[in-house]
């Protein structure tokens, strides 16, 4: 079976199926394992990605109204690599590529091939996508395995944090303007004992006003922008440090305002997603699993 996965959380549970070698191509956001990209890149953004948060977001506005793309595909390669299952997704519009991507770029998929989109809105859709591609790739089997395997490290954090006090936390995911992280986000703060202020479990994160931050006045913030790593995390500092009010956050007050790799971890619906929360608990509790994350995954401020 050849492989294309046009999502990055799709290339790392094929990979960690133990089917690395089915993959003959990837999308511009596959990182992880680092080697897949040596493979080639099927996909790019249609704009210009290095602009700032608030011009990026007009600009994905902008092109959702007027029916415009939001990914570019290079359709000439997929057809030589003659892929028999292509991974795509279907929860979000933005963040990855989607069946609508193929189609508007008039990717005609033969009989012969097989469009998956993902839809990982929940924890469990997360670990349903997993059974999913394993179906597909004939090994249902491993795919049971990898799933058991992850809810028990998943109830390993939980175990760990249980007794511990609850902080107050408020998570986002973009900064201007400010999102408020849903879909499986609130499942990975519970997980880890933190009590989310804002946000709701399986819902589509949101815009909201600033002042709903400053009214719920967390004890921890946490600022993981959708598709940022850690560095450009931490440029967004300077956003969120002018909005009004910044400095009477509690967070703010006390030094628990966390940057971090939004694009490896918090907003990516695969094999990080346990390690996401294995983060939060070292956040929010100190407690670390496996090697320190901090630093790394995450920054305080």
């Amino acid at each position: 079976m050849r492989v294309v996965s046009l999502l990055a959380s799709g290339t790392e549970i094929v990979c960690a199926l133990g089917c690395a070698e089915l993959l003959v191509g990837r999308s511009h956001e596959c990182d992880n394992p680092t080697w897949v990209q040596s493979l080639p890149g099927l996909s790019e953004p249609a704009f210009d990605v290095t602009v700032s948060s608030k011009a990026i977001d007009a600009e994905v506005n902008r092109r959702i109204r007027a029916g415009e793309p939001l990914y570019l595909l290079k359709n000439a390669k997929i057809a030589e690599l003659a892929p028999d299952l292509i991974i795509t997704q279907a929860h979000c519009e933005v963040c990855a590529v989607s069946p609508g991507d193929l189609e508007r770029s008039g990717w005609l998929v033969s009989g012969a091939s097989q469009v998956m989109a993902l839809t990982a809105g929940s924890l469990d859709g997360v670990f349903e996508g997993m059974q999913r591609v394993a179906d597909a790739l004939g090994i249902a089997e491993k795919g049971q395995e990898l799933v058991a395997a992850e809810r028990q490290r998943l109830a390993a954090v939980t175990a760990r944090c249980t007794r511990k006090p609850a902080p107050t936390v408020v998570l986002l995911e973009w900064t201007d303007p400010v999102f408020a992280m849903g879909n499986w986000g609130p499942e990975l703060v519970e997980a880890a004992n933190g009590r989310l202020l804002i946000g709701n479990m399986g819902e589509h994160s949101r815009a909201i006003p600033w002042e709903q931050v400053l009214d719920a006045d967390p004890e921890v913030l946490v600022i993981a922008p959708c598709g940022y790593g850690l560095e450009r995390s931490l440029a967004e500092r300077k956003v969120l440090e002018a909005m009004p009010g910044w400095s009477s956050l509690q967070a703010v007050k006390v030094g628990k305002v966390a940057y971090a790799d939004g694009n490896l971890y918090f907003n990516r619906s695969g094999m990080t997603v346990v390690r996401t929360a294995e983060i939060l608990a070292e956040m929010l509790h100190s407690e670390v699993f496996g090697e320190r994350s901090e630093g790394v995954a995450w920054r305080w401020a």
